[in-house]
């Protein structure tokens, strides 16, 4: 005898048919009553076309827009920004500092990371204490 010739003393069990009715009969995954039961069923949603809007992302709330919220602190602005510059998120942009998301300007906060000499305005932007008091002490204005 060859070890190929070799089979197993028992044989495994028969798979399980299901939903084909009988004793060993079940519900083949689909429940137990209603029209999605039943053969031939067609589920047409309502609101189809808002259905197949939705972004196919995995997670729980995938689909929830982010917050579009830019951080920049000051040792940046001390690296690009001149004395007197009034900074604003249009003038980052245009510095090459932040990048526009889908189109638009998004919104900026800044961060007191890092120290600031120069005498710069601050416009249309979020702002920490910590980077308030920085720019205030540097001769600088926050609007």
């Amino acid at each position: 005898m060859q070890v190929h010739q070799l089979k197993p003393k028992h044989t495994s069990a028969d798979r399980k048919i299901v939903g084909r009715g009988g004793k060993k009969g079940t519900y083949s995954g689909r429940g137990i009553k209603g029209q999605s039961s039943r053969s031939g069923r067609k589920m047409v949603p309502v609101i189809r076309e808002l259905i197949k809007r939705y972004p196919k992302l995995k997670g729980y709330r995938s689909f929830v827009l982010q917050d579009n919220l830019v951080v920049v602190n000051l040792d940046v602005l001390q690296k690009h920004c001149k004395d007197g510059d009034s900074v604003n998120p249009g003038y980052l942009v245009a510095k090459g500092i932040i990048r526009t998301v889908k189109g638009k300007v998004p919104n900026v906060k800044i961060l007191g990371d890092g120290a600031i000499t120069k005498k710069i305005i601050l416009e249309n932007c979020n702002i920490s204490k910590a980077a308030k008091a920085a720019v205030e002490k540097a001769g600088g204005k926050v609007t």
